[in-house]
């Protein structure tokens, strides 16, 4: 049986490629099929992959214009075809490449980071912030949508990343789907180091992650916090932060993992579909204190390796952070529940299902393709895909074969 895999777009190396990549370990051999492809984008585990890309990456400049062609996406994705021969297709979606067309005979299996967020829920968050988003959903929204549930339709399984979005899945798509936890690379960090007296955020400074809860509590508790990360929110969130909040900016890899690795308590104030940073701090034996929404209810366990707050307020993170005991949680504990968001375990439970599903015969050994080198943390794009997490990488080795 011939598989083939399709990405949304590959356009820096964040969770979503993360997913990509061990795909392809899963399928070695198999050709990618992506709505447009950044060639200066390193992602270790696509390096021998064959990628296809459509006709909008043809065009100069496509980096920065791919998200503001959004009303063209389907157009450009209508005009993409899989191979008649190819038995199965698996793709790893957070848009519309899901629409991709495909032969008559062929099985798609979708990994679904999330419905597009900007058209089914987050739309006016997107709007809120852009002129830009603004025009192009008020435009196109419905006509987006449109194409984007006729694509789910034709969906023979879906996965998906977390309860949550299964959630999402059923009340948009009217779909079931199947949960496998994304890969997060557990293995790149240690749980034994000695903790430090400060709590610790890394994110995108974004409105919709709501740093600003964690800048206010903090300015009242006085406790010493370090944020790392950057975006349109920083100037306002350091202008309003006190003293003994430190902006760090965009730090390194290896400056990262010191922080998580060393941190009292890992600060998690927004609602994301399934939440990498959460688990890169477990992994690392820091407990975590989330907000009560959203994939962290699935990765966090209350009283064993963090808790919650439950009203995203100032005031409702500030009394949680003074009940918050750091004694009282084991770094063992921590990095055990993440054994099972682990790449293997992800590798494993990704074969199974296409196997069971399909009856395809899962190529064996299924090699890793972990890296920890050179990493960066990167951007979000403005539409849609997965989330940051500490080990997003960006490096300068030889990039994918592009056909």
């Amino acid at each position: 049986m011939n598989i083939a895999l399709a990405h949304h777009w590959i356009m820096s190396y964040r969770g979503g490629e993360r997913v990509a990549e061990q795909m392809a370990a899963v399928f070695p051999g198999a050709d990618l099929y992506t709505l447009a492809y950044d060639t200066r984008i390193d992602v270790p585990g696509l390096r021998d992959t064959k990628i296809h890309t459509s006709v909008l990456n043809s065009l100069p400049g496509i980096a920065r214009l791919y998200k503001h062609l959004l009303p063209i996406h389907p157009w450009a994705i209508d005009r993409m075809r899989v191979p008649d021969d190819v038995d199965i297709l698996l793709s790893s979606d957070a848009s519309l490449i899901k629409g991709i067309n495909i032969g008559m005979n062929t099985q798609h299996v979708c990994y679904c980071h999330s419905p597009p967020r900007y058209l089914w829920e987050m739309g006016d968050d997107y709007k809120r912030h852009s002129l830009a988003a603004r025009f192009l959903l008020d435009r196109f929204g419905a006509r987006l949508r449109r194409f984007d549930r006729k694509a789910a339709s034709d969906v023979d399984h879906f996965l998906a990343n977390s309860k949550f979005v299964a959630n999402r899945i059923k009340r948009y798509y009217r779909r079931e789907s199947t949960v496998i936890y994304p890969p997060v690379a557990t293995h790149e960090f240690r749980h034994d180091r000695k903790r430090e007296d400060f709590h610790f955020v890394l994110s995108e400074l974004v409105p919709y992650k709501r740093i600003d809860l964690a800048v206010e509590a903090y300015n009242q508790l006085g406790i010493r916090l370090v944020i790392v990360g950057d975006g349109s929110e920083r100037k306002r969130l350091q202008k309003n932060a006190g003293a003994n909040i430190e902006f760090l900016g965009r730090q390194p890899f290896a400056k990262v993992r010191e922080l998580m690795e060393t941190c009292q308590a890992f600060i998690f104030p927004g609602v994301e579909d399934f939440g990498i940073t959460p688990v890169e701090a477990q992994a690392s034996g820091a407990p975590v204190i989330a907000f009560r929404g959203g994939g962290a209810l699935e990765t966090v366990v209350e009283h064993q390796t963090g808790c919650f707050f439950d009203e995203q307020t100032p005031q409702c993170l500030a009394d949680t952070v003074t009940q918050f005991q750091p004694g009282q949680f084991s770094s063992a504990d921590c990095r055990k529940n993440t054994e099972k968001f682990s790449q293997a375990q992800f590798r494993t439970r990704l074969g199974d299902f296409v196997g069971k599903t399909t009856g395809y015969q899962v190529p064996t050994p299924q090699r890793s393709t972990a890296k920890s080198s050179n990493h960066v943390l990167r951007g979000p794009t403005l539409v849609g895909g997965a989330a940051v997490s500490a080990s997003t990488v960006a490096t300068t080795s030889t990039p994918a074969q592009k056909a």
